[in-house]
This record gives structure tokens, sequence and C-alpha cells, in this order.
């Protein structure tokens, strides 16, 4: 690693944008050497994303078909059986995946429902797959006991820059996002964090975002950057999509900001065209989500990811597992 790509925690938005202004072939040859420094630059990292309670979230995220505030169809769903959620991760493993996701649409993870999901965790870690959950704020006490079920990565979006952020929910504060984010970090959890494009906001929000991010310590090990599918029913339903060569400068800014992060294109990607994934790919992103489906939305299926990766001369990254800690007594 050369100390041109060594992960910094004091970019500006200033530089932010210059690097976003760049000549897009420039800009994407350094976006590479950020990504060779830290990376196999041929291979990708698969996760995969299973809703394990759906709908009925009590936040107001605009963008959400899984808030109670808006009418999107989405029916409220209990906390899934043990059995389903072991028969998705098999499956998950099998079709390639890496990483296992299982994500709760809750505003805060309840101290009741903590045993069953470390028990999940446990089961899908035992599989030999990396594990993530996503499960809303989290309380004191419960990152250890996730940390110790053998949890790998929490996630926690920050979604979009601070000064946009109100816009986009106000049910929960930016500091809440970062409160939750630091009791992960403090018991030892990876962090998958990254946020959304495409919901009204300016290029500076984007950027901003990407800031906020470089500003953690360490980096978040993944960031998952979502295009905006809209939701009919949701307040954001009717916003633009970002430009799809703004998209492949963001990942390219991303990757030059948070240089030994995974850089994933998540939400949105059934959108894109074959040639504008390889783009991105080329532009420093190194995962993806694998599977037909989100928590409650598309994705690009299995056939069309094995062949883009095909031609693309890449393979897919083997799971990097974590032993397992003894829980405290």
């Amino acid at each position: 690693m050369t100390s041109a790509h060594a992960p910094r925690h004091d970019w500006t938005l200033d530089e932010a944008r210059a690097l976003f202004a760049r000549p897009l072939n420039d800009l994407v040859f350094e976006a590479q050497a950020a990504l060779r420094a830290h990376f196999d630059p041929h291979t990708v990292q698969t996760s995969q994303l299973l809703s394990i309670k759906t709908g009925g979230c009590a936040e107001n995220c605009g963008y959400c078909s899984q808030s109670a505030h808006f009418n999107t169809g989405v029916k409220a769903t209990k906390l899934s059986p043990m059995d389903e959620v072991i028969t998705a991760a098999r499956d998950a493993k099998a079709n390639g995946a890496s990483r296992f996701c299982m994500g709760a649409a809750w505003r805060s993870l309840k101290d009741r429902d903590v045993e069953r999901l470390c028990g999940m965790v446990a089961e899908v870690k035992a599989m030999g797959l990396e594990t993530c959950v996503t499960a809303g704020m989290l309380e004191d006490g419960q990152a250890e006991k996730l940390r110790a079920a053998g949890l790998d990565y929490y996630n926690h979006n920050l979604d979009t820059g601070r000064d946009y952020y109100a816009k986009v929910v106000t049910t929960r504060t930016y500091e809440d996002r970062l409160d939750t984010l630091a009791k992960a970090r403090d018991a030892g959890l990876k962090l998958c964090c990254g946020g959304i494009v495409g919901m009204g906001e300016s290029l500076d929000d984007q950027l901003g975002l990407f800031v906020e991010l470089a500003a953690l310590s360490p980096h978040p090990e993944s960031v998952p950057i979502n295009r905006l599918v809209p939701i009919a029913g949701t307040p954001l339903a009717g916003s633009a999509p970002v430009d799809d060569i703004d998209t492949v400068r963001l990942i390219a800014v991303a990757r030059l900001m948070l240089p030994s992060s995974y850089v994933r294109l998540s939400a949105g990607r059934e959108a894109m065209s074959r040639e504008m994934q390889a783009l991105c790919l080329l532009a420093g992103a190194n995962s993806f989500f694998v599977g037909g489906k989100l928590l409650t939305t598309p994705n690009a299926g299995e056939d069309e990811d094995s062949a883009l990766l095909r031609a693309m001369g890449f393979v897919t990254e083997a799971p990097r597992v974590a032993p397992r800690l003894e829980a405290a007594e």
C-alpha cells in the first residue's frame, strides 16, 4: 500500500468536489490504483440479504417501503422462524454468497429479541459464512452479545449527508445513527455503513456522506451505495434518478476517500445496464448483493451476475470468517 492510498480521516467537502470534477478517465484510473493497493482487483465480494422481520417500522424514512407511516402495501410480519433463516442461508452459500445479511425492520433492537437474533447469527456462522445484521439502533450491551454469538458486521447506514438528513427522516437524528455505529465498533464489530443517492439531494449532500464516512476511525469496512428504488406511497417516490455517469463518478470518489473499504453496489442495481455495472466495478466497486431480492425490492439475478463476472474475468471472494468469541460469564 502506498501512502497516496492510505486511509484518511480529514477529507473536506472541497477536496471531494475536486475529485468528482476530474476527467472521468483520470478519476477511474486513480480509483483503480486505490483498489489495487488494498484488494485483489479481480475478486468481488458477494452478500445475500434476507428480511427476517418485515414492515411495521416506527421510523419515517422517506424512501422506505417498510415504514408504518406510509401506505406501500407491505404487510408487517413477525421475526422469521429459525428454520427459514437457516434454509435461506444455506441456499445463499450454495449460490456463491460469502456473507449473509439479516435485516429486521425495527426502530431499535429490543432486549427480548436479542437471544433469538444471536441464535440465528450463531447458526449462520457455523456454516462458514460471514454474518451481518441490521436491526435498528442498539442499546448498551446488545452489540457485545451479538459479537459473542459470531456476528461479523453490523449495518447501520447514515443514508445521506448531515445537512440533508432531516429531509429524509425525522424520527431519529444523525447523532443517533453515529451513536449506534460507536456501540457496534466498541464491541469489536465491523461496520457496514453507507447511504442512498437519488433522494432529491444535491451533489454536496452526496459527497458530504462520504466526508462523514471517512471521518469515522477506522473507516467502515463495508460501504453500500444504493440508488433509490422509488416505492409508491413513500414521500420520495417521485425523486429523479442520479445520472449514470455521475453514479460512476460517485463510486470512484467513494473508493478514493474510503480506499480500504468494500464499496458495494446495493439497491438499484437491477435497473443498471450490464455495461454500467461493469463501469462501476472498474471505478472501484468490489462488492454487490446476489439473489433476486433485497429486503422488499428486486435485485439482479444470479445468471446475470455470473455472466457479468465471467465477461470481466472476475471471481467471487471466499468468506473471511473470524472465530466466534466465547460469551462473557
